[in-house]
């Protein structure tokens, strides 16, 4: 019995600790734009892309709701709770996504020039529009 004791509880205090960062995460997530790039922080998919990689004269509001083309259909390696996805996704248009979205009416669609598209909802959507087309206006 004392055998089967640490099999179950580690597996399960794992998952509890992925839990909480993912809970923690979604209250701390943060989107800032600068002249280095997009720097994405709050949980473990945190990074910086830089100026260099993004597309932001193509970058635009998209509604990711059911039978859009921009919906998150396949979760690869993130998390899923209501009201939050963050990770890495499938859209419905094929496309790899990293994803920090809170609300799908505030979603921002940022198109790179690596193997995926970056997805946030800021509060602000239309200023940080503006902010990503000032520091990489290329398409």
């Amino acid at each position: 019995m004392w055998v089967l004791l640490p099999i179950v509880t580690i597996p399960l205090l794992i998952a509890v600790f992925v839990l909480f960062g993912s809970l923690t995460g979604m209250k701390r997530s943060k989107f800032e734009v600068s002249p280095a790039g997009l720097r994405l922080s709050g949980d473990l998919y945190g990074r910086l892309i830089s100026v260099a990689d993004l597309r932001g004269g193509s970058a635009r509001r998209v509604d990711i709701g059911s039978g859009s083309d921009f919906q998150p259909t396949r979760r690869t390696w993130g998390t899923g709770l209501p009201g939050y996805r963050a990770g890495w996704f499938r859209l419905r248009n094929g496309e790899k996504a990293l994803l920090y979205v809170t609300d799908p009416a505030k979603a921002v669609y940022v198109p790179t020039r690596l193997d995926f598209v970056v997805m946030v909802s800021p509060d602000d959507a239309d200023g940080f529009l503006s902010a990503i087309r000032s520091v990489a206006p290329a398409r």
